[in-house]
């Protein structure tokens, strides 16, 4: 992986490909190594970058609080570090999508098109807030081990664990290899994330909304609500799926992610 330090950290990437860029951001508490597929399948067309957001992956750690803004802040500078000036097209997957809701906000004029990929615009209930605290406080105290069992069952369709194990291995790996400061960073910024829903209709790049027919996080229904409010989209529902679409379906996301890209750059 390459390193390029933006915003006083070191955030490493990977960079394949030639054309009209794009720049795919990986969910909680994964790294850019979920979007491996997609890497392969788009780069013969399109220059993909895939990073660690900091505090991920290979990425410097900020301890203590790192806010979405901030993450959308260090894509944007990475981008400035890439010489990439024109509209990029930008895909984030669940935390991924809640960065990419701030990069809407703060660097809309930098996008080309927009891919959600199972994620939520509402805001996290109490509840929620709570449980994100905790396991921050949680990691920073007892470290990653107990985390893949945790988040497991809720990312993948039942199928998929029943039928892929490899797949829900390699991203176990990825869990339990993740820097417990890091991940707690991300957890309490995941917290403090505003209300995206008034946002949408702001939203003016065409958008692709993607979600696993079986995602129990992201449910369809929701996912086709953001994509109703947002004028220029499409949502493609992807079976066999839960949260993790990209990584238990590629060939059916790397198609749609394909046929869309494909319309947005030949306009």
């Amino acid at each position: 992986m390459k390193t390029r330090t933006v915003n006083g950290v070191k955030v490493a990437y990977l960079e394949r490909g030639t054309g009209p860029a794009v720049l795919l951001v990986h969910g909680f508490p994964l790294d850019h190594t979920m979007w491996s597929a997609q890497l392969e399948a788009l780069c013969d067309r399109h220059r993909v970058i895939v990073p660690d957001l900091r505090g991920f992956g290979r990425s410097g750690v900020t301890p203590g609080t790192v806010t979405m803004e901030q993450f959308a802040d260090d894509l944007a500078a990475l981008l400035d570090g890439l010489g990439i000036g024109e509209p990029v097209a930008l895909g984030g997957l669940s935390m991924g999508g809640y960065v990419a809701f701030q990069f809407v906000r703060k660097h809309a004029r930098r996008l080309a098109a927009l891919m959600l990929c199972d994620t939520r615009a509402v805001a996290d209930t109490p509840e929620q807030v709570e449980n994100r605290r905790q396991t921050a406080d949680r990691l920073e105290r007892d470290g990653t081990s107990w985390l893949p069992e945790t988040m497991i069952p809720r990312l993948f369709a039942k199928s998929t664990v029943e039928s892929r194990p490899e797949i829900v291995a390699a991203m176990r790996e990825v869990m339990a290899a993740g820097d417990p400061r890091g991940l707690a960073a991300a957890s309490r910024g995941m917290a403090l994330r505003p209300n995206a829903t008034t946002l949408l209709e702001r939203i003016a790049c065409p958008t692709l909304v993607l979600v696993g027919a079986e995602d129990a996080l992201s449910p369809a229904a929701e996912m086709r609500r953001i994509a109703s409010a947002i004028e220029k989209s499409r949502c493609v529902e992807i079976p066999a799926a839960g949260h993790m679409a990209p990584v238990e379906q590629p060939q059916a996301v790397n198609a749609a992610l394909g046929a869309f890209l494909g319309e947005v750059f030949a306009a």
